[in-house]
């Protein structure tokens, strides 16, 4: 990849996190003028500092899964699962590096553990970020409190 390909690169992940450059300077200890070095295409980041401002700019959000809602609502028809909503860290917009993202969804009457896997899978592959996801047949508090925070995507 090319010094200006990361740097577009940067520049595109730091605006789907909606992040300023100094709030991604704020969050990884990376100096302001150095992100617009990089960004240009002036400079290019060591491999840890690219590291750092690419788990940092992994963390999920409502915008980023929205911004995927196409294909994620197509890989949930493909298998068998519909009614795709978000709950979690992601869901109550306290998310961080670490955060994976929680979906729960309403699979077919003729869905298996395989569809609900290979929907994970896809989603994970697609935003890469680790993704569980939760079918709402489930009964109980949690089940209760899942459905109460979630939120459709």
């Amino acid at each position: 990849m090319s010094d200006a390909s990361i740097g577009e690169e940067l520049r595109r992940l730091r605006h789907e996190a909606a992040l300023s450059q100094r709030e991604l300077a704020a969050l990884t200890g990376v100096p302001q003028p150095n992100i617009a070095a990089y960004e240009s295409g002036r400079r290019q980041p060591s491999a840890d500092t690219l590291s750092r401002l690419g788990a940092t700019l992994r963390i999920p959000s409502m915008e980023r899964l929205r911004a995927s809602r196409e294909p994620i609502l197509e890989a949930a028809a493909r298998r068998r699962v519909s009614d795709v909503r978000v709950f979690g860290s992601v869901a109550r917009g306290d998310a961080t590096p670490g955060s994976d993202v929680d979906l729960l969804v309403h699979p077919a009457p003729d869905a298996s553990l395989f569809d609900l896997a290979g929907f994970m899978a896809e989603i994970a592959e697609l935003l890469g970020i680790d993704v569980d996801v939760v079918s709402d047949r489930g009964t109980g508090p949690t089940m209760d409190r899942i459905r109460a925070e979630a939120v459709a995507l």
